[in-house]
């Protein structure tokens, strides 16, 4: 643990007795008070996340469009300036170099922001990918911290340290140059969690005052530290789906059921001609939700089978702690992806009795008006 990586607010984790573990080489709180607890709290109020491990790159340039239009799979001719999209980089085989958030800050610049794995991996893909576009591409991660609040009360916990009205910020657009609690900082009403709620980005000095001032801020309103364990259970119940997990570079967004975010009616792009591909003519596996209707949790890596064959994986599974059952995500031969297809999860090399059944776990709630 000693040799891992801080973020600006280690110190406020060990004040709140976090468990802290090794995140991608970070030293990260897993939960505070108990992964359950936290869950609910955002689920019903608010909870605050430290997501400094998270990667910023910035893409400045005359040709900032265009290489990102080549690079990402989602459209980016839809963005005006301060919007934000969700996307995918892929390499030439289909697979997910990384999920990520594109910020449009103007025509000829934008930023990135990546998982904490990724983040040289994604530097130098961009790099070895610019070719002959006139880009200058930075990973500005180290300066830039982030925290997270969400969930149903998020917006009245910050309205009362904001510097600006939060109603003015529509669901995935954002605002630089705001003020949390005195603080500058960039803001956008988005999240990974299925709740509305924001993401706060500043420098490294501010991001403490931030966190101390909406904790402080949001007393009244009941909102707690979350960790890591309630980050993912929040983001599996909301489909919303984790590198690692449900995207890799085997894994085509195609085959994880995301196809919505790739645009095979744009230009040229990478990866385009096998996506197109899979979504001409079909793909052999996918990722289905499913239920255990035996005794038993599944969790990522456990086998699938049915009649005794290997059929697949599960990528998530947890006891949900909103619906009160054990659920997961899994991926399969299409052959039996139909919903209530039996299948058996091996738990301990044991099969027990799962359905398949619809990936909409939970409803997301967010404030999208």
């Amino acid at each position: 643990m000693e040799n891992l990586k801080k973020t600006p607010l280690y110190e406020c984790h060990l004040n709140l007795n976090g468990e802290m573990v090794d995140f991608a080489g970070w030293n990260l709180p897993l939960q505070y008070k108990g992964i359950i607890q936290e869950h609910e709290k955002v689920r019903n109020d608010a909870g605050i996340f430290d997501v400094s491990h998270m990667g910023e790159i910035t893409v400045k340039g005359q040709d900032a469009f265009n290489y990102l239009q080549y690079i990402v799979t989602n459209d980016i001719s839809k963005l005006q300036n301060n919007d934000v999209i969700y996307t995918f980089m892929c390499n030439p085989h289909g697979g997910v170099v990384d999920d990520l958030l594109v910020y449009k800050f103007e025509e000829d610049y934008f930023m990135l922001v990546v998982n904490a794995g990724n983040i040289d991996k994604d530097f130098q893909w961009l790099v070895s990918n610019k070719e002959h576009f006139y880009v200058n591409i930075c990973n500005v991660s180290a300066g830039i911290a982030q925290v997270a609040v969400q969930g149903p009360k998020a917006q009245d916990v910050l309205q009362k340290i904001a510097g600006f009205d939060l109603n003015e910020l529509k669901f995935f657009k954002f605002k630089r140059d705001a003020y949390i609690g005195g603080n500058k900082c960039m803001i956008s009403r988005t999240g990974y969690t299925g709740e509305d709620g924001f993401e706060i980005y500043s420098g490294n000095e501010s991001i403490i005052s931030i966190w101390k001032s909406t904790i402080e801020a949001g007393k009244e309103y009941g909102i707690l530290p979350a960790g890591l364990g309630a980050r993912d259970t929040l983001r599996f119940e909301a489909n919303l789906p984790l590198y690692g997990n449900e995207l890799s570079e085997d894994i085509s967004p195609i085959e994880a059921g995301y196809g919505f975010f790739v645009k095979t009616n744009k230009e040229d792009f990478v990866g385009k001609d096998a996506l197109l591909r899979q979504k001409k003519d079909g793909i052999k596996r996918k990722i289905v939700g499913f239920k255990m209707t035996g005794r038993g949790i599944p969790r990522k890596g456990y086998e699938v089978k049915k009649n005794n064959k290997n059929i697949g994986f599960v990528t998530t599974g947890y006891f949900s702690p909103t619906l009160k059952k054990s659920i997961g995500l899994a991926m399969i031969y299409t052959d039996y992806t139909d919903l209530n297809t039996e299948i058996d999860v091996m738990i301990r090399n044991k099969p027990i009795k799962a359905a398949v059944i619809s990936r909409k776990f939970y409803t997301k709630n967010y404030r999208e008006e």
